[in-house]
């Protein structure tokens, strides 16, 4: 009979320096628009952040990170190479899991990113079929498992609501629980900076996206800023379902955020644009080996196609 695995060493001998640590690990990959250096990224100028680590440091237990995102393909063809997930998710994917890897080696539990992809959240607003978002969500699900990332997990709308509610009745179900008031949100775009950036690249995706609008060009503006809001009230309605789901965890976003954030904007991929993702991009891989999100359009300026397992995958220079 085997003796039992030692308990992980005890955190809670030296908690703040422990979170700090942990947090630390996580710094030189935040994304933001802050310019303000004057604090610097340091753990002590997150003083949230440390705050949110604190638990789960104290209780010796995994720290677990949820992460929005992870929706679908972009349905513009200048800037993704299809509807599937390519080398842009399998780096993103891998780098997660990675960085878990790392953050272990400061807190022996370990941790943990639970992606809560959320496509179906989104999908009448951003104009991409259903069929499209089961069809990415489940290939993500296949790499995640095909690449061996086990500190990986995958949440979305399926999980709350099961399969048999129509994906239009988990949209409004969603809705009607969690987002905010419209007015309440419109007021915000007017008064916070970080909401009206948020507002203004949503914005924007949705306009570069609409490949099938056969409208003015005036007509799509309107769409397309009516849109932006019905984004963000999701978007804050999927946060907070999430949160009802994850209590305790430690809110990752694909999106900048500024210091005083609750959420961490965390870059997954070196990108020119601070917006950019790997569903609204593709992978450019240089000469030298370094690998960099660009839109399809800009890639295949510089490189030729490269296939995965019969698929399009990415771009390689020269």
């Amino acid at each position: 009979m085997t003796s039992p695995a030692p308990p992980h060493p005890a955190a809670s001998s030296d908690d703040p320096a422990h979170c700090a640590e942990v947090l630390a690990t996580l710094l030189p990959y935040r994304r933001t628009l802050d310019t303000d250096t004057v604090h610097g990224d340091t753990p002590e100028a997150f003083p949230a952040h440390l705050r949110r680590l604190a638990a789960p440091v104290a209780a010796d237990e995994p720290i677990v990170f949820t992460l929005p995102g992870f929706p679908c393909k972009s349905p513009n063809p200048a800037k993704v190479l299809g509807h599937l997930p390519d080398e842009g998710e399998r780096l993103a994917l891998r780098f997660l899991d990675a960085l878990c890897a790392r953050i272990a080696v400061h807190h022996p539990p370990g941790a943990r990113v639970v992606i809560c992809s959320d496509g179906h959240v989104f999908s009448d607003l951003i104009q991409v079929p259903d069929r499209d978002i089961d069809a990415y969500a489940d290939a993500l699900r296949a790499l995640i498992h095909d690449e061996g990332l086990t500190r990986l997990d995958v949440f979305d709308l399926r999980d709350v609501y099961g399969r048999h509610l129509s994906h239009d009745a988990k949209r409004t179900l969603v809705h009607e629980r969690y987002a905010p008031d419209l007015d309440t949100l419109r007021s915000l775009t007017r008064s916070d900076e970080p909401t009206r950036r948020l507002y203004q690249g949503i914005t924007r995706f949705l306009f570069e996206d609409s490949v099938a609008f056969t409208g003015t060009r005036s007509a799509l503006q309107r769409s397309c800023r009516r849109r932006a809001y019905g984004v963000m009230q999701r978007s804050r309605a999927w946060g907070e379902l999430i949160a009802a789901h994850h209590p305790g965890a430690f809110r990752l976003s694909i999106h900048p955020q500024p210091r005083g954030s609750e959420k961490f904007g965390i870059r997954l991929l070196e990108t020119p644009d601070v917006w950019l993702t790997p569903w609204h991009s593709c992978v450019l891989e240089h000469a030298d080996g370094r690998r960099e999100l660009l839109h399809r359009a800009e890639a295949e300026r510089h490189g030729r196609l490269v296939y995965r397992r019969g698929r399009p995958s990415h771009f390689v220079a020269g």
